[in-house]
């Protein structure tokens, strides 16, 4: 199996990797523990895993991750980018150095980090992009959203609420990620089926709630009462969007999300959403990991795997509240099953919801 050479340096890979291994989510500490099989016979792996921040999603995505990695034998090294390519170049090249058996990166952006994909394809260790794309066609293994579809899917809950006539603002991810370039792709395309609806305005919040306080007050301030919805890329921002709104007595502005977090899902519920939709982290960065090691281990897996997001509205957001909130802990005790049983049939965003098949 690939991992083994690599594993047999125990001690060897701790010091080469001490500043990573210093951030280990679970198993540190215990060179024998990574070495051999555990009750499942799994032989152990490390998975160093590097994200562009610490976002709502991510933060419920590392908590499926380390869960995963507990019931199945994965040491995860964790490393967070705070949207700096080059810290999260210099982690990365930290995990080859320590010789880790896979790396799983959430990418800042899609045009970085080519020489660390060669690096470690040269040194035999399955390199991943997860949940945002990398624009590098040596990458091992992806697991993706289709951002392409969760765009035009909100776009159209806003197509809908509007009756397809008035203007709206869009809230963008990162500018360059693939997650802002594909969400508003699909956005655009329902926009160019809807030419009564005007864009009075789009900008980055960098998926970040603060930040889009801040960019819907200074819209309001321009726009005022033109304004009729708010598009935005993601929950968290969607969030900082409706805070601003309220805020200046507009608390009738609809708003669109996208992600499913805790927060956006209660947004639904209560009606400060019309609608998100469903990107579990914690079910997608765990597949991530799954892939990851699986590739490392030499099991059979698809390594191109796509995670389309259901819609979440009124209908169905008590059942996904349970999965994301309510009955985590049992939700997260099934969570390796899930996966399992997804990387078979393929749809790695199934858990049972209403409206999934």
């Amino acid at each position: 199996m690939k991992f083994t050479s690599r594993m047999n340096r125990g001690f060897a890979v701790a010091v080469a990797g001490a500043a990573v291994l210093s951030l280990a989510a679970c198993g540190a500490g215990d060179p024998a523990a990574q070495q051999g099989a555990d009750d499942s016979g799994k032989e152990r792996v490390t998975v160093g895993v590097s994200v562009y921040d610490m976002s709502s999603f991510i933060t419920e995505g590392k908590e499926g991750i380390d869960r995963y990695a507990e019931d199945n034998n994965i040491e995860i090294l964790w490393n967070v980018a705070k949207m700096d390519v080059s810290t999260q170049a210099t982690q990365v090249d930290q995990f080859i150095q320590a010789g880790v058996d896979a790396i799983m990166v959430v990418p800042v952006q899609a045009d970085t980090l080519q020489p660390q994909v060669t690096a470690a394809s040269e040194a035999g260790i399955p390199f991943l992009d997860v949940n945002a794309t990398l624009n590098n066609d040596e990458v091992a293994g992806s697991v993706q959203p289709d951002d392409v579809a969760a765009g035009a899917q909100e776009a159209q809950m806003m197509m809908d609420e509007l009756g397809g006539k008035g203007n709206v603002v869009i809230l963008q991810g990162p500018l360059g990620g693939s997650g802002e370039i594909n969400r508003g792709a699909g956005i655009d395309q329902v926009l160019e089926e809807n030419p009564d609806v005007s864009v009075l305005a789009k900008d980055t919040a960098n998926w970040s709630r603060d930040e889009a306080v801040n960019k819907m007050k200074n819209w309001i301030s321009a726009f005022g009462d033109e304004i009729d919805g708010v598009i935005s890329q993601n929950d968290d921002m969607g969030l900082g969007a409706k805070q601003a709104l309220r805020e200046a007595g507009m608390d009738d502005i609809p708003v669109v999300g996208i992600d499913g977090i805790e927060d956006g899902l209660n947004a639904v519920k209560n009606g400060d959403f019309i609608g998100t939709s469903l990107q579990n982290g914690t079910v997608q960065l765990a597949t991530g990991v799954a892939v990851a090691a699986a590739i490392a281990r030499d099991e059979d897996v698809d390594n191109n795997l796509v995670y389309t997001m259901p819609p979440i509205t009124q209908d169905n957001v008590e059942d996904a509240l349970d999965h994301v909130v309510n009955d985590r802990p049992a939700f997260l005790d099934g969570l390796s099953e899930l996966i399992a049983e997804n990387l078979k049939t393929g749809d790695i965003a199934y858990e049972g919801l209403p409206g999934q098949e």
